[in-house]
C-alpha cells in the first residue's frame, strides 16, 4: 500500500500566489468586462535586452553545427559564466569568491527551496516574518517545522523574527539560537534593506553560534543607496557562515528564461563537513545544468552593453516603484519600500485584514496585489504591490486606487 509524504499534508491551503491567481480568475469570470491590472507577483514585463537576444540567437546557431554543438552542461555551470560572475559580482566588490564556489542553476526559487536538503532534519530554522513563503514551505516538506497553529499562522518549530514598522522591517537577533537563518535583502515582501554594519552583526552572530545564513540576494540590482551591501560576502567572516543565492530573473528579466546561481564558499562547514561538497553532490545527482543557450545569455548580462541596457530596465521598474509609493502616500496610505527594491509595502486602511483589502481593491479598482498575511502573521494588515508592471498600467492602477 502506497502512502503520501505526510509532511506535504501538513501544508495549509495552496501556495500563496496560486491562491491570488485563482481569486483573480474567479473575479474575471464573474466580471468579463473588467480590465484587471496585476501588481501582485514579481514577474517582469519588459522584453529581454537586445544584447541578451543577440547572445541567444548566436548560441542557437552554435547548436546547429556539430563543431559547436553542446550537450549536458558541466555540473557547476560553464566556466565562461562562473568566471565572469566571480569577477563582476564579487571580486569587483572586494569579495573573495572563486569561480568553483559558484553553482549555476535554473533560478533562485529552486535553490532557495532545495538548499535545505543538505542540512539535518532536526536543524532549527529562523525566518523573518513576513517572509517569502518558499523558505518555510520547503522546510515543512522536509519535516523540519513541527505542527501548524491555524490561529496564529505559525509553526511550532520555526523561529520567527518579526519585521514590523517599529524595527524598520528589519529583523532582530532571535532569543532562541537557530541553526539555519534565512535572510533576504533587499527584502521580499517589505522592500526593506539593512546597512553593511547591520549585516555584519548577523555574520558575527552566526559565526559565534555556529549557525549558517542562507542569504537571498535576488534584488541586489535595485539597490540605489550607499552602505547597503550587494553581497553578504562584503562582510568580514561571511565565507565561514553564509550561502548566497542569486537570480537573473529580476536584474535581467529571465523569469521565463530561467537562470540563477548559488555561492557556497569552501570555508563553510557543518561540523567537519564541507557544505560545498554536499551541494556539489546534490547538484550533480539531481540536476543536469542550465542549458548552454541560457548560460550564454547570462554571460551577455555582464558585458558593457548588457550592463547599460539592464541599468535602463531597472530604472524603468524603479520609476514605477516611485509612482506607486508617492501616489499612495499622497492618497493617505502609510507606505514603505520602493527605494532599493521593486516592492511597495503598504498598511491596509481602516484596519482591514490583508485579504479583505485584496477583495476590496479587486472589486473597487480592478487591481490585484498580494495580501501581506500570506507572507506570515506579521504581514497581517499589510499589502504588497509590485513595480514590475508596465508604466502605463502602473499609473492607471494608482489613479484607480486614489478614486476608491
Amino acid at each position: 500500500m502506497v502512502w503520501p509524504n505526510e509532511d506535504y499534508l501538513k501544508l495549509p491551503g495552496s501556495y500563496l500566489f496560486s491562491t491570488v491567481a485563482r481569486k483573480q480568475r474567479e473575479f474575471s469570470a464573474a466580471h468579463p468586462d473588467a480590465k484587471i491590472i496585476r501588481l501582485s507577483i514579481g514577474d517582469v514585463t519588459q522584453p529581454l535586452a537586445p544584447v541578451i537576444i543577440d547572445a541567444l540567437h548566436k548560441a542557437v546557431d552554435e547548436m546547429a553545427s556539430a563543431e559547436t554543438f553542446k550537450g549536458y552542461a558541466p555540473d557547476l555551470g560553464y566556466e565562461f559564466l562562473r568566471n565572469v560572475i566571480s569577477e563582476k559580482d564579487y571580486k569587483a566588490r572586494g569579495c573573495d569568491i572563486a569561480p568553483d564556489e559558484i553553482f549555476v542553476s535554473d533560478g533562485a526559487k529552486g535553490d532557495c527551496g532545495n538548499i535545505q536538503e543538505i542540512f539535518a532534519r532536526d536543524c532549527k530554522v529562523a525566518v523573518c516574518d513576513p517572509v517569502y513563503p518558499v523558505y518555510v514551505d520547503t522546510n515543512v516538506m522536509a519535516g523540519r517545522t513541527g505542527t501548524y497553529d491555524e490561529k496564529t499562522g505559525t509553526w511550532s518549530d520555526v523561529i520567527y523574527m518579526p519585521c514590523t514598522a517599529a524595527n524598520g522591517f528589519a529583523p532582530e537577533l532571535p532569543k532562541t539560537v537557530p541553526d539555519l537563518i534565512y535572510l533576504c535583502f533587499p527584502n521580499n515582501p517589505t522592500g526593506a534593506t539593512i546597512t553593511k554594519d547591520q549585516l555584519q552583526v548577523w555574520v558575527d552572530y552566526a559565526n559565534k553560534e555556529g549557525a549558517v545564513i542562507i542569504y537571498d540576494a535576488a534584488y541586489e540590482a535595485y539597490i540605489s543607496e550607499e552602505n547597503v551591501p550587494h553581497s553578504i560576502y562584503e562582510c568580514e567572516g561571511a565565507r565561514e557562515c553564509a550561502i548566497e543565492i542569486h537570480s537573473f530573473s529580476k536584474n535581467a528579466g529571465f523569469t521565463g528564461v530561467r537562470l540563477g546561481y548559488t555561492v557556497i564558499p569552501k570555508d563553510l562547514k557543518a561540523g567537519n563537513v564541507q557544505l560545498h561538497s554536499l551541494w556539489a553532490r546534490r547538484h550533480g545527482t539531481k540536476y543536469n545544468g542550465a542549458p548552454y543557450i541560457i548560460q550564454k545569455a547570462g554571460e551577455a548580462v555582464y558585458t558593457p552593453e548588457g550592463q547599460a541596457q539592464l541599468k535602463e530596465q531597472v530604472a524603468y521598474y524603479m520609476k514605477n516603484a516611485a509612482t506607486i509609493r508617492e501616489g499612495l502616500a499622497a492618497a493617505g496610505y502609510t507606505v514603505s519600500g520602493g527605494v532599493n527594491a521593486p516592492y511597495i509595502w503598504l498598511q491596509t486602511p481602516n484596519n482591514m485584514t490583508s485579504w479583505e483589502f485584496f477583495d476590496y481593491l479587486l472589486e473597487k479598482a480592478n487591481v490585484v496585489g498580494t495580501p501581506g498575511s500570506g507572507f506570515g502573521p506579521s504581514g497581517e494588515h499589510y499589502f504588497r504591490l509590485t513595480a514590475f508592471g508596465s508604466y502605463e498600467n502602473t499609473v492607471e492602477a494608482i489613479e484607480r486606487i486614489k478614486k476608491m
